[in-house]
């Protein structure tokens, strides 16, 4: 499906929860989303669309955690990013371990470096972190100046 399209369906289908989309290069669409909404909307990428879940990276800036879900168009080459981003005082959202078990080791070690609670995860066990730095420290957490 080509960008255009992709972006019509997604801000279509979820008018209020899309905050805005815009297209980043050639074959890569940026959608920014309330984080409430990460479940429905990669449930219709992947169940309605046809889209395939790649990956989730996150990342800590002044506005908060933030975390990419990279979703794929592997007929068009297309990739579609859901951007979210979290409040750094308490940065949680729902696992999508549940639906698409690719995310499971994704989401523990997202939780392990930067203290991000992945709700109703499957599997919550420690994954890298154990015995390398103590409990409650997230090491790729930053210290920004006011």
């Amino acid at each position: 499906m080509d960008k255009e399209t992709l972006i019509e369906n997604i801000k279509n289908q979820f008018p209020v929860d899309i905050i805005d989309t815009s297209v980043i290069k050639d074959k890569r669409v940026l959608a920014e989303a309330n984080s409430a909404s990460i479940i429905n909307i990669s449930e219709y990428l992947i169940k309605t669309l046809g889209l395939r879940f790649i990956i989730a990276s996150a990342y800590h800036t002044k506005a908060g955690i933030e975390i990419l879900y990279h979703f794929s168009d592997d007929k068009s080459g297309n990739i579609l990013n859901i951007h979210v981003v979290l409040p750094i005082e308490k940065p949680e959202i729902e696992s999508l371990a549940n639906m698409i078990p690719g995310a499971n080791w994704i989401e523990r070690e997202m939780h392990e470096i930067l203290g991000i609670t992945f709700k109703n995860h499957p599997e919550p066990e420690k994954l890298i972190s154990e015995g390398n730095w103590a409990e409650g420290v997230y090491p790729y957490r930053k210290n920004f100046k006011s």
